[in-house]
């Protein structure tokens, strides 16, 4: 079969349906999120995207709006619709009984129980069935789910907030002194507000975040969500990875703010890729690793990091604590970072790329 043709007006149409996909982000798991947009004369004429695990599917919500009758009309759809019953019956059972003369699909679901049968059944049942609109735009916002579904892990995106010659502390000789109240350090931002602000953006869109426990220790972060422009449905499951010794008791991490889950191993460091099974179990589908450069060192050596974003500041420390520590590999086998994004955030430039893989 030839590739389909997109027009002009189906790439509107899709980025649209792109767009109601996102109402959903954060709620629809183990789901991914979706959108539907159904067209009539060049008009949208009905909406809907998934709105929550175990509730009705986007192209069902949009049906479900449709006054007329689906006959005559294109829909827009940004993932393959199911072909198997879950928690809700098959999207493909309700397509074939509204009868659009047209279904233009994003992208084919990466899940093994769906991928391609959709698309098959409905070709089968003599619906025209166009895919690959926008395909990468849809793809990435279902990427921490094919991800998910496909290695039975999280998304790993590594944060840090690094001096411009790579220092993400300075040496513990040259700390500030310690807080009197607290009796830790005082904090001492590397970053600018600004570059605060998008820090919790970023923690937004994760369904977790994740440090050691030397961090928690060192300075009692609060692993929340404080200054997002979107209202979140939850915040993000705070996780701590544990060794031999206990943690505070009454660390920021354990109040009531948002859940945390502390992963431990009596014999030292948790390995990575035990963590992100065990969150993959709760499912979890992605996850911001914010820990120290021992944390990021350990990801790194273990192949476990999808996308980095580092936050530089436009300061130089000449020495201190590196990015990552511990990780090692051989230059020959170093994580290949692919097109390199940078913005600028209030003084400071804020990088962010994906791990090339194959």
């Amino acid at each position: 079969m030839k590739p389909a043709v997109f027009s002009a007006a189906d790439a509107r149409f899709m980025r649209r349906a792109l767009a109601l996909a996102e109402r959903g982000r954060g709620t629809t798991q183990p789901n991914p999120v979706v959108g539907a947009v159904v067209v009539r004369g060049g008009r949208v004429v009905a909406e809907g995207y998934h709105r929550k695990a175990g509730e009705a599917h986007a192209e069902v919500n949009a049906l479900a709006r449709l006054s007329g009758g689906a006959h005559g009309t294109t829909m827009y759809v940004t993932l393959e619709p199911c072909n198997h019953t879950g928690r809700t019956g098959p999207c493909t059972e309700v397509l074939l009984a509204a009868r659009p003369a047209r279904l233009v699909v994003g992208c084919r679901d990466p899940n093994p129980l769906v991928d391609g049968r959709g698309i098959a059944r409905l070709r089968r049942a003599g619906i025209r069935v166009d895919v690959g609109c926008l395909e990468a735009e849809c793809a990435a916002a279902i990427r921490a789910y094919a991800i998910w579904v496909r290695e039975r892990r999280p998304l790993v995106t590594l944060k840090a907030a690094a001096t411009l010659d790579g220092f993400i502390a300075a040496r513990a000789a040259a700390r500030p002194k310690m807080d009197k109240k607290t009796g830790k350090p005082a904090p001492a931002w590397i970053t600018s507000p600004e570059a605060r602000a998008a820090a919790h953006e970023l923690r937004a869109v994760h369904d977790a975040i994740l440090v050691g426990a030397g961090t928690v220790r060192a300075d009692d972060p609060r692993l929340t969500v404080r200054h997002a422009r979107r209202r979140l449905p939850r915040q993000p499951l705070r996780v701590v990875l544990a060794g031999r010794h206990p943690l505070p008791p009454d660390a920021h991490v354990f109040d009531p703010a948002a859940p945390t889950l502390t992963i431990e191993d009596p014999r030292g460091r948790v390995p990575p890729r035990r963590a992100l099974e065990v969150l993959a179990a709760r499912g979890v589908q992605s996850v911001l690793v914010e820990g120290g450069a021992a944390i990021a060192g350990a990801f790194i050596a273990a192949g476990l990091v999808d996308r980095v974003a580092v936050f530089v500041a436009p300061k130089l420390l000449g020495g201190g604590l590196g990015l990552a520590t511990g990780g090692d590999r051989p230059l020959a086998r170093a994580l290949r970072l692919g097109p390199i994004s940078v913005a600028a955030v209030g003084p400071d430039l804020l990088l962010t790329a994906d791990v090339a893989r194959g």
